[in-house]
């Protein structure tokens, strides 16, 4: 099992929800989060005063897989938030020991679904 968390573009969580269905990956938790990274943000001015917005809006997803749907998983989101500019977004995969469905009490790949 591994738990595979994507930071992207928020304008970009449509077209990863749509390519994430078509890999039969339903299931995941979405967060709005701030963030920066190598983009190093921007510069606004309002009324003549300056200031350095550096942390930007992201969504950060979180999907909980078993080892098969891994490469599929990590394949849609590419596929979904791609656009070839700085900011795209990145992918962590992590080891997931356990899983555990509250409702029915089922633990590991039987719970992820």
């Amino acid at each position: 099992m591994k738990m595979i968390i994507a930071v992207i573009q928020p304008e970009k969580l449509t077209d990863v929800k749509a390519a994430l269905l078509e890999a039969k990956v339903t299931k995941m938790t979405a967060l709005n989060v701030i963030g920066c990274g190598q983009q190093m943000g921007f510069e606004e001015s309002y009324r003549g005063a300056k200031s350095e917005i550096n942390l930007l809006k992201k969504v950060e997803l979180q999907i909980a897989v078993n080892d098969s749907f891994v490469q599929p998983t990590v394949d849609a989101i590419i596929k979904g938030a791609r656009s070839g500019k700085i900011g795209d977004g990145k992918i962590f995969v992590l080891d997931l020991p356990e899983c555990i469905r509250i409702r029915t009490g089922e633990k590991g790949s039987e719970a992820i679904g």
